[in-house]
């Protein structure tokens, strides 16, 4: 890969990266890098149990990455600087103008796969977010960042980020117990049945 990049002005490189990044495996999880660790994904070695504590993690299909994206775009960027200070200093319009197309190739494929990232994110975020509310339903609507992170495998900060996203004031609202516990309620969830109660009457 290294050759590849020297000889080509790194354009091999970017090439062979983006063409082989998913026959790499993962000594973790036995995977491709492009879709190691993503959940969901078949693996006996790293693949949580299901808790007994909260809802199993179903497996969701998750958007790609756009990795491949962001390095070809970024390859192109750098190649097109190349082109450009070589025509600057060259007195070479031609290498000018192909430097500037390439320029603007490479930050559109760039950006479409900085948004195929984001998407990636929200899709991920959309799936905690659900089970946190299957979780909230099981234990009655009050829920503490270690209910989440036990349940649904995540670090205490990472459990803390995502009741804090959800966390409105409305219909998530956190508050402190006498013994100084941080918890969640979700009213909607707590007095479902009060409400449901009420329609049918």
């Amino acid at each position: 890969m290294i050759g590849l990049s020297v000889f080509t002005w790194g354009i091999g490189g970017v090439a062979y990266y983006a063409s082989r990044r998913k026959h790499l495996v993962c000594q973790g999880c036995g995977l491709g890098w492009g879709h190691a660790r993503e959940p969901g994904a078949a693996s006996t070695s790293v693949a949580p149990a299901a808790s007994s504590q909260g809802p199993a993690p179903r497996p969701t299909a998750l958007p790609a990455s756009g990795i491949g994206r962001r390095v070809v775009g970024t390859g192109l960027a750098l190649l097109a600087t190349l082109l450009i200070t070589i025509g600057i200093v060259e007195f070479a319009p031609e290498a000018i103008a192909v430097g500037s197309v390439m320029g603007l190739a490479g930050s559109g494929t760039f950006w479409w796969g900085w948004k195929a990232l984001q998407d990636r994110r929200q899709a991920v975020l959309q799936d905690l977010n659900r089970q946190v509310l299957l979780l909230a339903t099981q234990k009655q609507g009050v829920l503490t960042v270690t209910d989440v992170a036990a349940a649904l495998n995540l670090s205490i900060p990472a459990a803390e980020k995502v009741l804090e996203g959800l966390d409105d004031g409305f219909r998530v609202r956190s508050d402190i117990s006498k013994e100084g516990v941080l918890y969640y309620e979700f009213p909607e969830v707590k007095h479902q049945k009060q409400l449901r109660g009420s329609e049918s009457a």
